[in-house]
């Protein structure tokens, strides 16, 4: 509980970040404090037109990156978020008397933006648990093997899968440098690719796990560019890219997120979807939110998921790249992640099933005193909502397990997101990038779906698109 006088500091914190205009623009200091003891501060409008430096929309890590190096320039901006929350596809939340990840959930050593960010912050990390078994495709269903064993039957395949790709993302953070290459590639769906190498039907069990996983559907959904672009951020080895896999940050996922928008005092209005946007070629954008509220500014930054811009009205209507995005979209249509309440000491059990499988991949968590937390990625088959129909798909996991609740979230039926975490579809690299990460007028994109580096699943992407964005606005309002 905060007393009058801590929120009358915070109040003339806030009358120094957003000067006089602002303030007399209908955002109000008195409004604003009342959220401010923690990211995604709530303002109260007295007026019917808020007019500010930047309108952000969208309250993942993309826009609040935008928001913070656009504070950090003496800009005021405010941030427009459709949902009751921050983070986007990141939701931190609480479950089984434990800190768990609806969303996005895990970090990487090589991400270099995420580490800055870490260490900005003093914000440390953990792993996860270290598995004790792996389950596989063997020839009569699943099987349990070592980690070790495991290794030994995937680690040649997935080299010959991303056979090439050190050519053709010869510069991974670049990856229109070898345009050349990719245009034979890029057209190719994971499922085409595990054609190309005439393995046996065991063997393409071993792999369609995780290519169905990160398509979010059928491996057909998915590029080879976009999980060979991963592989080789990831180093270029099969060991160095399941390392992408186990960190996590302590206060979870929204902790960096929570600092960024503290840091600056950023304003974020909450249930505020965004309906249409108006660039008349006037120097000022127009936003409206469902509730009839407009925004006014010199520019705007849609800083949410690609499937979502197909749900607000552009002024003039989006460039040919743009719309192709949000009409094919890159958020896969299928992701759903259950979390798992299973009864007693269970081993720690990671692996994928083949495609087609009720689970596709599991990743253990915490133990507790009355049983082990898991983590499914399920297929578009199951029924997530039937304990009898979950419990089932998991003793094919783990026989003779009780699943004693779980919590499933299908991020592709999410009203704001429409779709789970970005992943690019054939076709997609050569023929929307870079065309999609320029500004449309005074309108400016950003995301992890649209980010050159490590795009789609990864917060490190919506940082990078993050910074790109921001510059992309100073030099509009300059």
């Amino acid at each position: 509980m905060h007393s009058h006088g801590a929120n009358s500091s915070i109040a003339n914190a806030v009358n120094r970040r957003f000067g006089r205009r602002s303030l007399l623009k209908g955002i109000g200091a008195g409004a604003l404090t009342a959220g401010l003891g923690a990211a995604g501060q709530g303002i109260a409008h007295a007026e019917e037109e808020s007019l500010v430096d930047v309108v952000i929309i969208g309250a993942g890590y993309a826009g609040a990156m935008v928001a913070r190096e656009l504070g950090a320039k003496g800009l005021t901006t405010v941030v427009l978020e459709a949902s009751d929350r921050v983070g986007g596809r990141i939701w931190t939340d609480t479950w089984a008397g434990e800190q768990i990840e609806v969303g996005g959930q895990w970090l990487a050593p090589q991400h270099q933006l995420v580490n800055k960010e870490l260490a900005r912050y003093n914000i440390t990390t953990y792993g996860d648990p270290i598995p004790d078994r792996v389950i596989v495709a063997g020839s009569t269903g699943l099987k349990a093997v070592t980690p070790d064993e495991a290794a030994k039957l995937v680690t040649p395949l997935w080299t010959e899968f991303y056979k090439g790709s050190e050519k053709y993302f010869e510069r991974p953070a670049e990856p229109l440098y070898r345009k050349d290459l990719l245009a034979a590639v890029d057209p190719l769906s994971l499922a085409d690719r595990l054609k190309q190498m005439n393995l046996s039907p065991a063997e393409v069990n071993l792999l369609t796990g995780e290519t169905s996983v990160y398509s979010g559907g059928p491996s057909t959904l998915g590029s080879l560019t976009g999980m060979a672009q991963w592989y080789q951020l990831s180093g270029g080895t099969y060991e160095a890219y399941t390392n992408t896999i186990g960190r996590r940050p302590v206060g979870g996922m929204t902790a960096i997120l929570n600092a960024m928008l503290r840091e600056n005092f950023t304003p974020v209005v909450k249930n505020s979807p965004v309906t249409r946007i108006s660039d008349p070629g006037t120097g000022k954008v127009t936003v409206w939110t469902a509730s009839g509220r407009r925004y006014k500014a010199p520019a705007v930054v849609v800083a949410t998921s690609t499937n979502a811009w197909k749900n607000i009205t552009f002024e003039p209507g989006l460039p040919k790249a743009h719309a192709q995005a949000t009409t094919q979209g890159i958020g896969v249509p299928h992701g759903t992640k259950m979390w798992l309440h299973i009864k007693g000491k269970i081993d720690a059990t990671t692996g994928t099933a083949p495609e087609g499988s009720p689970i596709l991949m599991m990743v253990p968590q915490k133990q507790l005193a009355d049983g082990r937390l898991m983590i499914a990625f399920t297929g578009p088959g199951l029924d997530v909502n039937n304990p009898v129909k979950v419990q089932e798909a998991v003793q094919l996991w783990i026989p003779g397990a009780q699943v004693l609740k779980s919590r499933a979230m299908a991020w592709g039926t999410e009203k704001w997101a429409a779709g789970a975490w970005g992943f690019r579809r054939p076709g997609q690299l050569t023929g929307l990038f870079p065309q999609i990460e320029q500004p449309h007028g005074r309108i400016v994109f950003a995301g992890a779906d649209i980010a050159q580096g490590w795009h789609g699943a990864f917060i490190e992407g919506a940082l990078e698109s993050g910074l790109r964005a921001s510059s992309q606005v100073l030099t509009l309002v300059k």
